[in-house]
Parts: structure tokens; C-alpha cells; sequence
């Protein structure tokens, strides 16, 4: 049964992911699906949900630099790449790194790299600081489908398949946030 949370009930949010839970959430354009990027069963739950090829990889969402650091093979960066990724941070900017072995396979699918992006929406930021880490950040629709843009069209899209729904604004972004390569600077997703 889908559970509805609102952001004075964050802690309960955390607490479903931490289970093993997927999580519908606001972010800065659409709503995404979400969950621990380290628990295999709920990420291939997000695909089937989706149905999504699982070659395909997801970025992953955070409140601040610190909580994304770890999946960066940080030799892998000169100093004015991370330097321009990390000015555009918090923010609606989207970058791939280099991945480096905290990344769990199946996060990255078939790419080499993994898709970052540290937040200034606080309602997804504040549900990344509750979970104590980085989240699975894709958006909520079908594969091929446009994203939902509110909980009503989550839930359409869904309905009790989901664990659990942060119903909460979605940013102001008109359109899902630009991807980047961090090391040319080439837009891989305008």
C-alpha cells in the first residue's frame, strides 16, 4: 500500500528507504523514484516499475558534495573540472564523473561513469540529509512516458506498486536537469 509522506514526516521517508523501499519524490523539475543505490532489490524494483533495460543508469541525488565524494574516482578529475562541477553546486546541474568502485554496478549500468547532482531543492536535499547519504534519482514514469509532475500523476502512473510518495512542490525547473560530462564539458542531455 502506497504511503504518503509529508516533509514534517522526513524521518518516516528515511526510514522506508533504509527498508528497502521505493520512494516517489519532488525534485527540481519532475518526480523521481528513489531508494537506497546500495540495495540491488530495490533498484531493480525502480526498472521493473519503469520497465526500464537495465544497461540503462540512473544519477544519483544528494544534499552536498560530501555525501556524492565517495563514488568519484577523484585522481580521475584535474583540479578545474571538480572546481566547475562544484560551482554550479547546490543546483539544477547534473554532471558525470568518472565512477570509482563505491559505485554499485547496477547504478551504472552499461556507462562508465556515474551521473551526480547535489540538489538546491530542499525537499529532495532535506530527504537526502534523513536518509544519511546519496539517492537513486530517476524519474517517475514508464519508460518512454513523460515524467509526472505531481503526486496525482505519480500515483496514475503507479498506484500501490510504490512503497511510499514525499508529497511535497517539485522546483521551479521547466525541464529535467542538463547532463554534462565533467571532464569535456559536453551536454549529453540538454
Amino acid at each position: 500500500m502506497l504511503r504518503r509522506f509529508t516533509l514534517a514526516e522526513l524521518d518516516a521517508a528515511a526510514a522506508l528507504l533504509h527498508g528497502g523501499g521505493v520512494l516517489a519524490y519532488p525534485t527540481e523539475a519532475v518526480f523521481g523514484l528513489g531508494c537506497d543505490p546500495h540495495d540491488r532489490a530495490a533498484f531493480e524494483r525502480i526498472f521493473a516499475l519503469k520497465q526500464r533495460p537495465p544497461t540503462q543508469g540512473v544519477l544519483l541525488i544528494a544534499a552536498d558534495f560530501a555525501q556524492v565524494e565517495r563514488y568519484i574516482e577523484l585522481a580521475a578529475v584535474p583540479d578545474d573540472a571538480m572546481r566547475r562541477a562544484q560551482a554550479s553546486w547546490p543546483g539544477p546541474h547534473t554532471w558525470i564523473f568518472p565512477r570509482s568502485s563505491a559505485v554499485p554496478a547496477w547504478v551504472a549500468g552499461g556507462h562508465a561513469g556515474i551521473a551526480l547532482r547535489v540538489t538546491a531543492h530542499e525537499p529532495a536535499a532535506a530527504l537526502c540529509r534523513a536518509f544519511g547519504g546519496a539517492l537513486v534519482s530517476t524519474s517517475a514514469n514508464p519508460h518512454g512516458q513523460a515524467p509526472a509532475r505531481s503526486a496525482q500523476a505519480v500515483e496514475a502512473c503507479f498506484g500501490d506498486e510504490l512503497d511510499g510518495l514525499l508529497d511535497a512542490p517539485l522546483g521551479s525547473q521547466a525541464t529535467p536537469t542538463v547532463i554534462r560530462d565533467v571532464l569535456s564539458g559536453a551536454i549529453i542531455r540538454a
